[in-house]
């Protein structure tokens, strides 16, 4: 069944995401504030999909940040950018420059003023991501950056790299944890039935040492997100 579901949501996935990208071609020369509101109408409707087809659905803890603050949150799978971009009103996301080549998606990215890096340029680019940090946070957004830089399984060891520490201090601004157990529902190609626990942990003040930063980052995510999966546990293992 969960085989049947999987394959009927990513028919789903397939024809709302090419609908909805040819159809928001026009906001490509609109503000970018139409392009926001398109993106966040993309990921209203797919997880309304991912609900109603393979009964995947999710739950938010904390308090939702507003205004500029740093976000760092465990990933897991591309659920935690669709969610994400949803629940932080106008944020943007940290993610790999090849992104913009994709045709359609990385135009809006582009478009939306998402901080697009080269991992191999390393100084030069921690330079450009705290240069386009500062401005997005001068106009009171979010910045949302995934510590680790790449997904990882449920129960992985923990790679957190230093560019977070760079932005945080660069930016000199709070910083909220974010711990979730995507990754036990939306493997691969599997969406299995549940509930996706997404949970925003009080913030880090700003001013910390680099040193002491990573600590408390690294223990607040892995220690919340150590409990999202044994809560995630316990309701797969009451599934036939």
């Amino acid at each position: 069944m969960t085989f049947v579901r999987s394959t009927l949501w990513f028919v789903y996935f397939l024809a709302v995401s090419v609908a909805m990208h040819i159809a928001a071609l026009p906001t490509l020369v609109l503000p970018r504030r139409a392009i926001v509101r398109t993106s966040q109408a993309w990921s209203r409707v797919l997880l309304w999909g991912l609900k109603r087809i393979a009964g995947l659905d999710y739950e938010v803890r904390g308090e939702i940040p507003r205004g500029a603050v740093l976000v760092a949150a465990k990933h897991m799978s591309m659920w935690d950018t669709i969610a994400l971009y949803l629940l932080l009103d106008d944020t943007v996301i940290v993610l790999k420059r090849e992104l913009l080549a994709i045709p359609f998606y990385g135009w809006y990215l582009k478009k939306a003023g998402m901080i697009a890096i080269d991992r191999a340029a390393a100084g030069n680019a921690l330079r450009r991501m705290a240069a386009q940090g500062r401005e997005v946070a001068a106009q009171g957004r979010s910045i949302v950056i995934f510590p680790e830089g790449t997904r990882k399984k449920p129960g992985a060891a923990p790679d957190y790299k230093p560019g977070v520490a760079g932005l945080y201090t660069q930016l000199a601004l709070p910083c909220v944890p974010v711990a979730l157990n995507s990754g036990q529902f939306w493997s691969g190609f599997a969406r299995r039935p549940g509930r996706i626990v997404i949970e925003f942990l009080p913030p880090i003040p700003a001013g910390l040492k680099r040193a002491d930063f990573m600590r408390e980052l690294q223990t607040r995510i892995e220690t919340a997100t150590a409990g999202l999966l044994a809560e995630g546990n316990k309701l797969l293992e009451k599934q036939p």
